[in-house]
């Protein structure tokens, strides 16, 4: 399919501004930049509360943003982690994305603000969004909330953030995961697919922008093949949860989540797997200026809805 015209005319305003490649950048000025995608997400929808928890983790807290929707709980819980490429975004960046999640699911979720690279590099994300679902689990009762209907997701390095939470819960006996929300997911470091030559520049996300993630994030180039790092590369994918994939046509991560997406199904893991045509990298951020990003939230909203009215 041709690129979408809202797409194309979000590439063209970018191009027109003239905005400096991404690599050439520091990590706090590239943060300042992203702010601005915020404005792009839509009209927030209603939600009963919203209220920030400070959790512990390994030598320091971290927030939980969480959002109740309307109602009468008990309600399910969906732990989100953002995207950004473990360095920029934050739950400011995706608070609009999270609270039509719980309008639409009618599910409690918690966004995490995990400490971000380089300030804090691998595995330093991994194990704060690990031991965010961990609170979570635990104090599911305070949150109006179900532990026994627990999902995560997360968008881009979120969505590798909640692959690999999703293997470590497996790895580590708890908390029992309901349903891997993974929205273009990073599943492995230096994946060299079509879908990265073909949409590795002028697509919103570069094959340059990666690379400097990637350099931003890991210690050693040894860690690229560390399975909490390249979730794609494990050897075992069977008993996983579930899995929700989505891909976008003109995205340079395209290929290395459908061929995750591919390998749970292979291990016997149900996965529904999408491909929303004619959208680039990081249209779940943006509802406000493409119909598909919109879509895609009801998609997500609408998966967790089915996985937990069967339990």
């Amino acid at each position: 399919m041709t690129l979408d015209p809202k797409a194309k005319a979000f590439l063209d305003m970018g191009a027109a501004a003239g905005d400096p490649p991404m690599s050439t950048l520091t990590p706090e000025q590239n943060r300042e930049r992203t702010a601005g995608l915020k404005a792009l997400s839509g009209e927030p929808k209603p939600v009963a509360k919203v209220e920030s928890r400070m959790i512990p983790v390994e030598g320091a807290e971290i927030e939980l943003r969480i959002y109740t929707p309307e109602g009468s709980g008990s309600f399910p819980l969906l732990v989100y982690f953002h995207g950004g490429g473990w360095v920029i975004g934050d739950v400011e960046t995706v608070d609009t994305v999270c609270r039509n999640i719980a309008h639409e699911s009618d599910c409690v979720v918690a966004s995490v603000n995990y400490r971000l690279s380089p300030e804090h590099k691998f595995p330093v994300p991994v194990e704060d969004c690990y031991a965010a679902v961990q609170w979570v689990a635990s104090h599911a009762q305070e949150l109006q909330a179900d532990a026994s209907r627990l999902a995560v997701g997360g968008d881009s390095a979120g969505g590798n953030l909640a692959a690999v939470v999703s293997q470590l819960a497996k790895e580590r006996k708890g908390p029992e995961i309901s349903l891997q929300v993974l929205i273009y997911p990073v599943t492995q470091v230096g994946c060299d697919t079509e879908s990265y030559r073909e949409n590795g520049e002028g697509y919103f996300l570069t094959a340059d922008s990666m690379q400097w993630f990637f350099q931003q994030y890991l210690n050693t180039d040894e860690e690229k093949t560390d399975v909490r790092v390249s979730p794609l590369l494990a050897e075992d994918l069977s008993g996983l949860p579930p899995a929700l994939v989505i891909t976008a046509e003109y995205d340079p991560l395209r290929d290395e989540g459908e061929m995750y997406a591919k390998r749970l199904k292979q291990a016997g893991v149900s996965v529904e797997l999408t491909r929303y045509d004619g959208m680039i990298h990081g249209f779940f951020w943006m509802a406000g200026i493409m119909d598909q990003g919109a879509q895609a939230i009801s998609q997500v909203s609408s998966r967790l809805r089915s996985v937990f009215e069967r339990l």
